[in-house]
């Protein structure tokens, strides 16, 4: 075993975390009040990873975009205070349209690494992002940020050893993806567009065996983050630069310091190679099962990843619930 393999899976811990938010949000599948289940999942997960024996930091919240979101915010201390000093990013619920019309793909998710090894591009909001699986790495080079999309989906087809036309690519069904989505089409690959969740999506198409060839556009600097997590635990290849979206983020990602035309790989967001991931499901999706509930108990699925061992796990695990909740 190596020295790196001999530190402590932080994804066991993090887990429970994405299970206690999962369990919350389930309940709220389909019932069509968003903030209220936000404000759910977000207080068992703050209340979860308070309870682990770690000196945390929430790198960047989603508190510019989501008013609701108070409890993790950026900078929020999280963890007991004991321990190692760690980078968090969090999600109670990625996909929180497919949650509120009951629709497959949500899942909360988590992810840690050593202090001031995951970029922190605050007051950034959106981020452009291409994502491929381990296979497809060495063909994502900085170009593709700026090429045709399909130069690179050439590029991916022939690495993958497969026609373009039978490419996957997932896509945010966004107006701002409109000549995007032309542009793939044009190229002949098929397009999955999702109407939320780009972190399942990022997972998806970094997995080794997902029917997902890439991901392509732009979506939330927060998720971005949590996506290069997992996708530097899977072995997959990520590249991300920020997009605002109006100007007044360009004004304060520009007054901030940060450089709107930088292409970063998935090692310059995520510098440790000690990336622990955790994401469990919420509605059944592609990626995981569902919350399941029977009487006072919960069922769940959950996908576990650590960067230095390139370990992936599947958890089911039964979860006895407090009858109040």
């Amino acid at each position: 075993m190596s020295k790196l393999a001999s530190f402590r899976n932080w994804g066991f811990d993090l887990v429970r975390v994405t299970e206690a938010a999962a369990c919350v949000a389930g309940r709220w599948m389909g019932v069509g009040k968003r903030d209220e289940a936000d404000l759910a999942a977000t207080e068992a997960m703050a209340q979860a990873l308070d309870m682990l024996e770690f000196d945390g930091r929430i790198v960047i919240g989603e508190e510019e975009k989501l008013a609701t979101r108070t409890l993790l915010e950026t900078n929020r201390q999280v963890g007991s205070g004991q321990g190692p000093a760690m980078d968090v990013v969090v999600d109670p619920i990625d996909g929180r349209k497919l949650l509120l019309q009951g629709r497959p793909g949500a899942v909360a998710v988590a992810a840690a690494a050593p202090r001031g090894t995951i970029w922190s591009p605050k007051p950034a909001i959106y981020m452009e992002k291409i994502v491929v699986a381990r296979e497809a790495r060495d063909s994502l080079v900085a170009e593709c940020m700026d090429a045709p999309a399909a130069w690179t989906l050439a590029l991916i087809a022939r690495i993958k050893q497969k026609a373009v036309r039978d490419l996957i690519v997932f896509v945010l069904d966004r107006p701002r993806h409109a000549e995007l989505i032309k542009e793939i089409r044009l190229a002949g690959a098929r397009v999955m567009l999702r109407s939320d969740g780009d972190i399942a999506g990022a997972l998806m198409a970094a997995s080794p065996d997902s029917k997902v060839d890439i991901l392509m556009g732009i979506g939330g600097v927060p998720e971005g983050l949590i996506a290069a997590c997992g996708v530097k635990a899977l072995g997959g290849a990520m590249l991300g630069r920020l997009a605002p979206q109006s100007a007044v983020e360009q004004l304060a990602v520009k007054e901030a310091g940060f450089d709107i035309h930088r292409i970063l790989t998935s090692d310059q967001l995520i510098s440790s190679d000690r990336v622990f991931f955790a994401a469990t499901g919420i509605t059944d999706g592609p990626l995981l099962e569902g919350v399941r509930y029977r009487g006072d108990l919960a069922q769940t699925q959950s996908l576990v990843l650590r960067s230095d061992t390139g370990t992936r796990r599947f958890i089911m695990a039964e979860h006895v619930l407090d009858p109040e909740e």
